[in-house]
């Protein structure tokens, strides 16, 4: 049995192997076609093809994450099918493999790749996402998100300070800040212009070039105020970290399951909406296990009779479910964070249907027949 194991465990790895390579070589090269529109116009002119080539590479560690799943499924698929078109899954049944040591078999090798998932998903990626971006910036002049730069809001005390990063200069530090202070009542009391910031050692924000201005209201005799403080250097004490920052400026799906975890607490602290965070925190739970739900789904295959030639369109309805899965696992993702359902409703979901849809096979086709 153990010779059964490994040469299903190392067809099926050779196939996903096969599948995967080929699906990164397209993405790289829709990404290359993409990035050559930048090539030549940054502003310092220094965004060149050797640039354009490396981001579109790091770039590559989250489409293998995106992907992983669906190559999967093709593979485990394109394996069974073949298996069972050459009569070998037939003598390996008459050998002792029933259903539920092929289900143990292949979940097995499904385990091997949700740790895979995971590992890619919550180190790999981040970090490949990450120095992607900062090669941008460097080469591009800033990196910003929409039209305003990123919002993040923190409470001290009785006060609450609302914060606007404009961008995030090549060397990491922050450009463009504004800061607005705001009372228990939601008046604004001041208002901080810098033209950057850093994080200092000691914690905190280290801002340069500074104009404060100050807002006092009347009370009693004592009339309004306005006072305007113009500074080089600033310490502002502050528990955003750039974690924070870097979350706020990126995408969430291209954070760590931990980062996102803290993210979101953040934004719970200060009274923040959080819904889309939670969402694909649930998201990142469960989507490594997605892989022993596309293992499951491909077994029945195995137990299908063929005729000659009649493998590729398994193979292809096997594509067409791997895109579905990732279609359904997005829409789903958006509806809910539209229709405020329950995070982890919104990501369970996909996972939960395409799992009753692969144990419905299961049981029909390989235990009913």
């Amino acid at each position: 049995m153990k010779t059964i194991r490994r040469l299903i465990h190392r067809e099926v790895l050779a196939a996903v192997g096969f599948v995967t390579l080929g699906f990164l070589a397209l993405f790289f090269f829709f990404d290359l076609v993409d990035e050559l529109r930048w090539v030549g116009r940054s502003p310092a002119g220094g965004y060149q093809l050797p640039q354009a080539l490396l981001f579109v590479t790091l770039a590559l560690p989250n489409h293998l994450y995106e992907l992983l799943p669906i190559t999967v499924l093709i593979g485990t698929i394109f394996v069974m099918a073949r298996l069972a078109q050459s009569s070998e899954f037939t003598i390996m049944r008459t050998s002792g493999l029933g259903p539920w040591r092929a289900l143990r078999t292949l979940l097995t090798l499904g385990g091997l790749f949700v740790l895979l998932t995971f590992a890619i998903g919550d180190y790999l990626a981040p970090l490949a996402d990450r120095a992607a971006q900062l090669v941008k910036a460097r080469y591009q002049g800033v990196l910003t998100t929409g039209a305003t730069g990123a919002w993040l809001r923190e409470t001290q005390g009785e006060n609450s300070f609302v914060v606007n990063v404009r961008a995030i200069g090549p060397d990491g530090h922050m450009q463009g800040l504004r800061v607005f202070g705001f009372d228990t009542q939601g008046r604004m009391v001041s208002r901080t212009d810098a033209a950057g910031a850093q994080f200092a050692p000691e914690g905190g924000w280290l801002l340069q070039q500074i104009r404060h201005t100050s807002y006092e209201l009347a009370q009693g005799d004592t009339p309004a105020h306005v006072g305007v403080l113009e500074l080089a250097q600033w310490h502002w004490p502050t528990q955003i970290s750039a974690d924070m920052v870097a979350a706020a400026v990126l995408k969430p799906d291209r954070m760590a399951t931990i980062d996102l975890f803290q993210y979101i607490r953040h934004l719970e602290a200060n009274g923040q909406a959080a819904q889309r965070y939670e969402i694909e925190f649930w998201r990142k739970v469960f989507y490594p296990i997605s892989c022993l739900v596309m293992v499951v789904l491909a077994l029945p295959f195995a137990y299908l009779h063929f005729r000659s030639g009649g493998i590729a369109s398994y193979v292809f309805g096997g594509v067409m479910a791997g895109i579905s899965f990732f279609l359904l696992n997005n829409v789903f993702g958006f509806v809910g964070n539209l229709q405020h359902w329950a995070p982890w409703v919104a990501a369970a979901v996909p996972g939960l249907l395409y799992s009753l849809l692969s144990l419905a096979a299961f049981g029909w086709l390989v235990l009913r027949r």
